[in-house]
This record gives C-alpha cells, structure tokens and sequence, in this order.
C-alpha cells in the first residue's frame, strides 16, 4: 500500500515544448545540413563504381560486379608504392615543416606591439592563400624557366650554368613544400595567433619578474598553451595524408614527363587513369581507399593521443 501511495504522489514530468528559439536555430542550420547531405552523403552511392567494370552504356546499377578487382588493380601496380611514397613523404614534409614555420611567424606577429603592422603582416601573408595554383603556377615559372628564369638569370649571372628545373626531379621535394608552405602560412598562422593571444599576459610579466628570457617565455609558456591546438591540427592533417592537393602537384609541374618518378600522387595518378583508359573503377577504387586510410589514421592517431593526454584528444 505504501508503494502505491508512493507511486501515486510523484509528480508527474512535464515534456518540454519545442520552443521558437530551437525552430529558429534548426531553420538557420537546415541550409547548412542539406547542403552536407547533397554534395557529401548522396554522392557515397557511388561507391558502388569502385566494385564493378563501369561501362558508360550500362550505368551505374546495371555494370557488372567485379568484388575487389579494382583494388587489386591499383595495390599491386607497378607504381603503386610510388605513388604511396610521394603522397605520404610530402604530406608529412608539409605537416612538419608547416605546422613549426605557422607557430614561429605567430610567435612574431605577437611581438609586434603596433597592432596596424600586426593587420599588414596578417594581410599581406594571408594573400598567396586566395591565389589560385594555376596563378601560383606562373609565378613560379617565372621563377624556375630554363631560358628566362628569375633564378637562372642570377645564376648565369654569378658565371654558372642554368639548371633545368622542369626535367631534373631532384629539385622538386623542396621546391613544392616551400611553395605549399608560403600559400598556406597566412591562414595556418592566424590559428596559432589566436591561440597566443588567449594566453593571459599576466604569465608574461611573472616569467619577466623571475627572470626569464623571451626563449624561456616560449618554452615553458606560449609552446604548451599551444599544445592541445597543435595536436587537434595535427590530427585533422593526418586525415588527410593519403590525399593530395591536386593543382600543387599538377599545375606546379606542368605535367611534365621527366618529373613523374618524383612529383606523381595518388590524386593526379587518379585524373591521368581516367583520361588515358577511362577505367572509373580503379580511379574509384583508389578515392575509396584515401577515405578509408584517412579515417582509420585519424583514429588511430587520435587514440594514441588520448592514451598519451586525454585532454589533447579530438573526441
């Protein structure tokens, strides 16, 4: 009896009403979500292409299934660790070299006290991001050409012998990584700046007081405030390391024959399959198989991470 007293004098629970402030909000990130539901989920549906001899007569449901035929294609190619080489060794070089040259221009940008220069720098580097790299590309032909090359004018100048930039590969590794570097420093930069201006100054003065130098205020204040942004970037970076951008490695090189061996990624080996034999299978084959990598990286790397710091984590 007491039980059913007890039971009978709860109160009853209310349902929330979905108030107007929530339908404005989902009304505001409705364009938003069906945009993301268009052009990246219904588009999975042709993932089914990566598992069958598309033949452009038949379409996409009726071409015949061929299972992992495509992958096989592509793993055991005779370019396939190449191209696995290129992708990864430049991906690294532009996380490395990227990440340690975006946190140094920051760490500069904050010791400049007039905040009108602080606008010019972030404006004047935040430029070469919005050039496109078929821009991007004439500049630095004008830079390497073997005739009138700005570089090579100097070199004759100073009484040596043009370098043939365009049909010696062993030039390129550095000179794609500096370029990839300069476009995308302004924005890189501009993370990390803000990341340090939340740092609060008071730390600052502490260290001055104590003594220490501006290497030490970087060390042991700025460099672990910066931490947790460098592993989330990082992390996010990593995702994306079997892939490559398509007009730095296309455009840049001009496509030039002699510079495959040592400029040719996963992503122009894609555009130059379709193009050659048409086969959509393997180059499907070979999209498919960037996604999955980069999803298991960002996994993993994220689980290390969480082992290491929890709180550096992503999720």
């Amino acid at each position: 009896m007491q039980e059913k007293e007890t039971a009978k004098a709860k109160p009853k629970v209310k349902k929330r009403k979905y108030r107007y402030g929530h339908w404005a909000m989902t009304a505001m990130l409705s364009p938003a979500v069906i945009f993301v539901f268009i052009f990246s989920y219904l588009p999975m549906i042709g993932l089914i292409i990566a598992f069958q001899n598309y033949k452009y007569n038949l379409g996409m449901f009726k071409s015949p299934f061929v299972g992992f035929d495509n992958f096989k294609f592509l793993v055991f190619s005779d370019t396939f660790m190449e191209l696995v080489r290129n992708t990864i060794g430049y991906n690294m070089a532009f996380i490395i070299f990227g990440m340690v040259a975006a946190v140094l221009v920051a760490v500069m940008m904050d010791m400049v006290h007039k905040k009108v220069l602080v606008k010019i720098y972030q404006s004047t580097m935040f430029l070469p991001f919005f050039l496109s790299w078929i821009v991007v590309s004439y500049i630095t032909h004008s830079l390497f050409q073997f005739d009138y090359g700005i570089i090579n004018n100097l070199i004759r100048s100073f009484g040596g012998e043009g370098i043939s930039f365009y049909s010696e590969g062993k030039y390129w590794p550095l000179i794609l990584t500096v370029v990839s570097i300069w476009k995308s420093i302004g924005k890189n930069s501009l993370v990390y700046y803000g990341a340090i201006l939340s740092i609060s100054p008071e730390l600052y003065e502490s260290a001055s007081l104590d003594g220490c130098g501006g290497f030490a205020k970087f060390r042991y204040i700025t460099l672990p405030h910066l931490k947790s942004t460098m592993i989330i970037l990082t992390i996010m970076a990593i995702g994306g390391i079997f892939r490559s951008d398509y007009g730095l490695f296309y455009y840049l090189p001009k496509d030039s024959g002699a510079l495959l061996d040592w400029v040719d990624v996963l992503d122009t080996y894609i555009l130059r399959s379709i193009r050659s034999t048409g086969n959509i299978g393997v180059s499907s084959a070979a999209g498919f198989l960037q996604s999955i990598v980069g999803f298991v990286l960002v996994v993993a790397t994220n689980y290390v991470v969480k082992r290491i710091d929890e709180d550096s984590s992503l999720f």
